[in-house]
């Protein structure tokens, strides 16, 4: 298996899209010292939220899950945009998951796999990460995923 994590994204056929632009008043990525917060990562696609709406009354898990795959793309994409180079990413330390959904929702964590196994995938060990997964009422424009990555990097490649 490749170990660094641009030849991971290559084997598993991930092209890294355009960082996404902030919807709102923030930074997409702040460093201080050897860690890095990506902000919230909403499910974009070619510049089009992939899904909208309470999981799972309006979107089913598994679709919500994809999405939040694709908000770790775009935190990937963030952080390439921020490094110059993804294989500065030592380790994810944390990641934080945001589901659209009503009080009975329960399968937070299943959602939240989206995100944890494509870091997973794409870092090997040091893609493994502390957590939470929690319901919100709302996320920005309606998004019914939200994935914020805290992550520790190195000085150079």
């Amino acid at each position: 298996m490749p170990e660094r994590p641009s030849e991971r994204l290559k084997m598993l056929k991930i092209t890294l899209p355009e960082a996404p632009a902030p919807v709102a008043a923030y930074q997409p990525v702040v460093q201080e010292g050897a860690l890095a917060w990506v902000s919230g990562q909403i499910p974009l696609q070619n510049g089009e939220l992939m899904v909208t709406g309470s999981v799972p009354e309006q979107v089913p898990v598994e679709d919500a899950t994809a999405a939040a795959r694709q908000c770790a793309i775009n935190a990937l994409a963030a952080l390439q945009a921020f490094l110059g180079s993804i294989d500065r990413v030592v380790s994810v330390v944390r990641v934080g998951v945001f589901v659209a959904c009503g009080e009975s929702f329960s399968q937070h964590s299943v959602i939240a796999n989206g995100a944890s196994e494509l870091f997973e995938q794409v870092f090997g060990e040091s893609g493994k990460h502390a957590r939470a997964a929690t319901g919100a009422s709302s996320l920005p424009l309606r998004a019914s995923v939200e994935v914020e990555v805290l992550v520790s990097v190195s000085e150079s490649e």
